[in-house]
């Protein structure tokens, strides 16, 4: 059986982590590079890293940060924002990236998701997708969940999955921030949809959060930010209490 992956989150604007609800009200969470630090210490599995307002912002994810951040990590690391072409990935790989995470640009350019898996292979591509439930469908967000698509989840999900991506990272904008818990009937269904992999983020507040989104929302990986930068969680303790519930983790 396949370990279930904990995977914190530095979501990065202005070269700091930052934090917020919704997708919105940020506040500060710390030293990216130190924190990258302390998570490879403690026992994640993976980071990601994500230059939140680099689409906004029409730029490049910030090289210097990831360079940095590279030096530090003994784990996997992935990066997002920004990326737009084979050019871009090559330059993130070069920095010390593992994989890269791509969200609007895939949805401007599906045909991007192709490019990369057929340069990088697909173990190295991850398709971000931000979604918020409204009137009962799963719409598709862009440029960081600020700009809503004619997307709906599941088919863009299947579509992404066919063009050749390695993960599928599902945000729930309705849960982000909110530590009230993982939208684990959307990602059941999604993992019912979808073979690729699912990391499931937004809403994590408790360790059963994440006991629920293994066990009900069948995803394959955790994503958190606020409940590991704050301290509210200790990544040791949740692996320990996920081990004692019968789910695969790596101690």
């Amino acid at each position: 059986m396949l370990t279930k992956r904990i995977i914190p989150c530095l979501d990065i604007k202005n070269g700091r982590t930052v934090k917020g609800v919704n997708f919105v009200d940020l506040r500060d969470a710390g030293n990216p590079v130190e924190l990258a630090k302390q998570y490879a210490r403690l026992g994640a599995d993976e980071l990601v890293f994500l230059d939140i307002s680099a689409t906004l912002e029409g730029r490049k994810t910030m090289h210097d940060m990831v360079l940095k951040v590279a030096e530090h990590v003994n784990i996997p690391f992935t990066v997002g924002g920004g990326i737009s072409s084979i050019e871009d990935v090559d330059d993130l790989l070069h920095c010390g990236a593992d994989k890269v995470s791509i969200n609007s640009s895939a949805i401007k350019r599906p045909e991007l998701i192709n490019e990369l898996s057929n340069k990088f292979g697909s173990q190295c591509v991850v398709v971000a997708i931000d979604a918020k439930l409204i009137d009962g469908e799963w719409i598709v967000h862009l440029a960081g969940g600020t700009i809503p698509t004619d997307l709906r989840l599941f088919e863009w999900a299947k579509e992404v999955e066919q063009r050749g991506a390695g993960e599928i990272l599902f945000t729930s904008m309705n849960n982000d921030g909110t530590k009230a818990g993982f939208a684990n009937d959307a990602l059941a269904q999604l993992s019912q949809t979808v073979n690729t992999p699912i990391i499931a983020s937004g809403g994590a507040g408790t360790i059963q959060h994440f006991i629920d989104t293994f066990k009900v929302g069948k995803a394959d990986a955790a994503l958190a930010a606020s409940v590991f930068h704050f301290g509210e969680i200790e990544i040791s303790d949740l692996k320990k209490e996920l081990k004692d519930n019968r789910i695969e983790v790596r101690l």
